[in-house]
């Protein structure tokens, strides 16, 4: 798939660190799109964007077989957020000053964020956020006129 296509969908996700929930959420949305052939592309960013991915949300990508490799915190930036058609917020448990729903519209899934969460905790996370993608990837499948 061309991914430069004019009809490419961006889908932005956005959190304070950048480091667990979103990182998690990119890689799941590229992998399924990919998967079932959609023009979506993930993305994702931070408002205070950390130092760097979270080793736990790391670990439990891998063992599912995604990688995080390569992958480190982003600032969020007007350019990401004018050129994604979906911006969706991971929650504000960390700090709601940051809170990036606070700047954007956008959809906010209230995830707990991992960091400092024993690895059973973070691996809920993870599927918390998988199946979310999965939903707004049929979604917008549906959009598209493609099967979910």
């Amino acid at each position: 798939m061309d991914l430069t296509h004019s009809k490419l969908r961006h889908v932005l996700y956005v959190c304070v660190h950048n480091a667990g929930r979103s990182q998690m959420a990119e890689a799941f949305t590229n992998a399924i799109a990919a998967r079932r052939g959609l023009a979506v592309r993930g993305l994702s960013a931070g408002t205070e964007a950390g130092e760097r991915v979270n080793p736990m949300a790391v670990q439990v990508m891998e063992e599912i077989g995604l990688s995080l490799e390569g992958q480190s915190p982003k600032q969020l930036t007007q350019e990401m957020a004018d050129r994604s058609s979906r911006i969706v917020t991971m929650g504000c448990g960390v700090d709601a000053t940051s809170c990036p729903a606070r700047m954007h519209l956008s959809e906010d899934w209230g995830l707990d964020d991992p960091a400092g969460k024993p690895i059973e905790k973070v691996r809920e996370i993870r599927d918390q956020i998988h199946r979310r993608v999965e939903g707004l990837l049929s979604e917008i499948a549906a959009d598209q006129g493609k099967r979910p």
